[in-house]
């Protein structure tokens, strides 16, 4: 399913995810709108995708002065915002660290940035819907946000799952429901995909592990997400909301 002529807002634009977003949805012909702190990224994801219809940004998610001017200036070019995709991943630099090593400014900091800015981009991205009178939301959780990790497959890496990450997307899972419950009656469809993991150069150690519980392909990659992304965002799941859809070959079961 490909979704066309919708004008669709991705934070976290430059991003693993967020850069197969962008890609995806314009190619497929709609318009989009690219915010990111990372004014490089954004230059050259800008510079890859001229000859498409779109705007960018920078921006911090957690300033809502960045958002609203964002989708303030937005409106006044494209006339409407249909859809928002969050898709930022901002991570302190003790992202990563294990649960005995973990340290409390850089878990503020993540908790701030990370969940914060999820809360408070739905905040201005809702405020917005409220006055264009309809919208859709969609955030990024995870299966860590379902599940406990599956500690054994780390074991012999030096990875591991942090658990403000389980954290943080199960608590992204639980603001999607309270808003779509929240904004009821008001023409406004909150939802969130919880992906398996994304292939990112993992041991082939964890990776074998990984897999193995899974169904076929095990590790996903970013652009495996965009068909669930196409069908939310179209009318065929217009009486879908406050819904957590899992994407992950089956490691969740």
């Amino acid at each position: 399913m490909t979704v066309k002529k919708k004008v669709i807002f991705v934070s976290g634009a430059c991003g693993k995810i967020g850069s197969s977003i962008v890609e995806y949805f314009l190619k497929n012909g709609n318009y989009l709108i690219l915010m990111d702190k990372n004014e490089e990224g954004l230059s050259k994801l800008s510079s890859k995708f001229s000859k498409y219809n779109h705007l960018t940004f920078k921006g911090d998610i957690v300033n809502k002065d960045d958002l609203d001017d964002c989708i303030k200036k937005s409106h006044k070019i494209y006339g409407r915002i249909d859809n928002a995709i969050h898709a930022a991943y901002p991570k302190s630099i003790g992202w990563g660290n294990r649960f005995e090593d973990l340290k409390i400014e850089n878990l503020s900091e993540d908790l701030r940035n990370h969940l914060g800015g999820a809360i408070i981009m739905s905040q201005r991205i809702i405020k917005f819907y409220l006055e264009q009178g309809y919208g859709q939301l969609i955030h990024i959780s995870s299966i860590q946000g379902v599940s406990s990790p599956k500690f054994e497959h780390y074991e012999k890496t030096n990875m591991c799952s942090p658990i403000e990450y389980s954290a943080i997307k199960s608590g992204i899972i639980s603001i999607v429901k309270y808003l779509a419950k929240y904004y009821k009656k008001k023409n406004i469809r909150i939802n969130c995909i919880s992906p398996g993991g994304i292939l990112d150069n993992q041991p082939k150690l964890f990776l074998d592990k990984y897999n193995s519980v899974c169904n076929s392909k095990g590790m996903l990659e970013e652009q495996d997400l965009n068909g669930i992304l196409s069908f939310l965002i179209s009318d065929s799941a217009k009486f879908i909301t406050g819904q957590n859809i899992i994407v992950d070959d089956g490691w969740s079961l």
